[in-house]
């Protein structure tokens, strides 16, 4: 049986948007998953996968923590000779595919999406793209969830054997079912995301400072990232935000909200906002890449410029404008849309047609 090496920096991430693909797997072949943490240890276990922990620091950029990941890697894929590689997110994506290249193994890597790192200048900017660059040049395939992101790769040199789009990570339409739109006077907006500047958390209190009142809402579900969390904790007392946390199943919170909301200056595709339109929830969504493909203007929810608050209050104000037939119209046809173009069902047989393609050609 075929080995096949799992390299991921987040078990929750792995399991929550990919866990259809690795189950998948584990029918075929013998799955190793290469984490730094333990949330979804148990759930990929239960898979069939062999895990196997490997410390990263996702946000950090020190060399020597960086050089004994690539080793880390390079030691794995030595002792278990994988007959394939899947990188997700950008170390592994870098390190794991430099090691799988010197290794001589054939690569799947996903670009989930830029962030900051391609807003840079200068000499840093140019190592991250000489970085990709080695990673990625001996990959079968990369996998790209917006044009965008497949287009800047392309104009910056950093190039594979092949690339192939889909739809994000799909959204599996079973256990995001449709819900009935709420039946209330109180309007409850739902922030989903790591609380960070470019995630537009600052956009995202500024409207709440301006609008909230007794029957408008501010809701605030993820982790701090970033140097936050004194700020929400005062902004709470007040009245102005609500603070839900970080949550591993989010479904009942989606269902619990009028509208989600994704103020995010980047992204692969935003995954909070097709579990949202699965729900049956309308969207409010930074107009980017890996925002507008997951919605329809005016049809399934309103977009806005990212990094401007007054262009987020503007699309709140509309919403808050719509009646409620309307509302649940809007969250109806997002629900269609994911039927149409997102059920995570495609996904993984896209990705199960690359692997047997790679292993079997």
């Amino acid at each position: 049986m075929d080995k096949i090496l799992v390299l991921t920096n987040s078990s929750g991430g792995l399991y929550d948007f990919r866990g259809e693909f690795v189950e998948e797997l584990c029918k075929k072949y013998e799955v190793y998953v290469s984490m730094p943490d333990d949330v979804k240890e148990k759930e990929l276990a239960a898979l069939g996968c062999r895990i196997i922990k490997t410390p990263i620091n996702r946000r950090g950029i020190n060399p020597l923590e960086d050089l004994k990941l690539c080793r880390a890697y390079g030691k794995i894929m030595k002792e278990l000779r994988p007959s394939l590689v899947v990188t997700y997110t950008i170390k592994p994506n870098i390190y794991g595919g430099f090691a799988a290249a010197v290794k001589k193994i054939p690569c799947i890597a996903t670009i989930t999406g830029l962030g900051g790192a391609f807003d840079r200048t200068g000499p840093l900017l140019k190592l991250i793209v000489t970085m990709y660059r080695m990673g990625l040049k001996r990959a079968a395939c990369v996998f790209f969830q917006n044009e965008e992101n497949r287009g800047i790769f392309q104009d910056m040199g950093i190039t594979a054997k092949k690339t192939r789009m889909v739809m994000g990570s799909g959204v599996n339409l079973e256990k995001h079912r449709y819900e009935p739109y709420p039946e209330r006077e109180e309007t409850h907006f739902l922030f989903v995301g790591r609380v960070m500047k470019e995630r537009g958390i600052l956009e995202y209190i500024e409207a709440a400072r301006q609008l909230h009142s007794d029957k408008v809402f501010f809701d605030i579900m993820g982790y701090c990232d970033e140097d936050y969390q004194e700020l929400l904790d005062s902004l709470e007392k007040e009245g102005v935000v609500r603070q839900i946390g970080f949550h591993t199943q989010v479904h009942t919170f989606l269902a619990a909200a009028d509208a989600i909301v994704v103020a995010s200056f980047h992204e692969g595709m935003s995954n909070a906002l097709i579990e949202g339109a699965a729900t049956g929830r309308p969207v409010i969504a930074s107009d980017i890449s890996g925002c507008r493909e997951a919605f329809e203007e005016g049809v399934t929810g309103l977009g806005f410029t990212p990094g401007k608050a007054e262009e987020l209050i503007r699309a709140m104000n509309q919403f808050l404008s719509l009646p409620r037939e309307e509302r649940a119209d809007m969250g109806r046809r997002g629900r269609q849309k994911m039927e149409r173009e997102f059920d995570r069902k495609l996904v993984t047989a896209a990705y199960m047609d690359e692997v047997a393609g790679i292993l079997h050609q």
